[in-house]
């Protein structure tokens, strides 16, 4: 279905926004910065008190520490603005509970084991859920082969992750040809899709 027209007579409510950075440290190490915010077009009554248009109404911070194998050393979230203000922050340092996992083996899985629901913020743990993609874009070209792909023989990360790139499909044939392999009388669109990377890992999260 195309894109439906924005009507001309639309009116901004709300805005809510997803701000992911990626930072390389000097260790080997990367850190990984997630911000949600929301904001309103209009001053919003709240429990503590009256919240001026244009002044958030969330504002988190969650930061990681991970390594090139995504897996997480260091973890933690702060709120600097909240409906709740004394509660909504009040989750202690349930972000750490993320350490130990990877953000390519059953990561979202195990967040929602670990944080969902009432173990942690709704906002923060949505927020997460945005991580393996955002970081795995932060890494192609520098620590992920996207072009060769492994030593070991494995493809480039990103074949058979969307239509585009599928295995017999023609951006697979003219940009990665040593991959590329043809649908054999098969119609594109019935090949059969790839492992999602990101599903629960039968190995138990550390």
């Amino acid at each position: 279905m195309a894109l439906p027209p924005a009507s001309p007579n639309r009116q901004l409510k709300h805005q809510r926004c997803f701000d992911v950075q990626v930072f390389a440290r000097g260790d080997g190490l990367w850190e990984v910065d997630a911000r949600l915010t929301d904001v309103k077009t209009r001053d919003l009554a709240t429990a503590g008190g009256v919240r001026p248009a244009g002044v958030p109404l969330h504002e988190m911070l969650l930061r990681l520490v991970v390594d090139t194998e995504l897996t997480i050393h260091e973890s933690g979230a702060e709120t600097y603005w909240m409906p709740y203000p004394g509660q909504c922050n009040d989750h202690g340092d349930a972000y750490g509970r993320l350490v130990g996992l990877n953000l390519l083996r059953g990561f979202r899985a195990a967040l929602k084991e670990r944080l969902g629901g009432v173990l942690g913020c709704t906002h923060i743990t949505e927020l997460a859920q945005v991580l393996p993609t955002a970081v795995i874009q932060a890494f192609a070209g520098e620590v992920i082969d996207t072009r060769e792909g492994g030593q070991d023989g494995t493809p480039p990360f990103q074949i058979d992750r969307c239509h585009a790139l599928r295995r017999d499909g023609e951006a697979v044939r003219q940009f990665y040809p040593r991959w590329y392999r043809p649908s054999q009388g098969r119609p594109a669109h019935n090949a059969a899709p790839a492992a999602d990377p990101f599903s629960p890992d039968p190995r138990p999260a550390r």
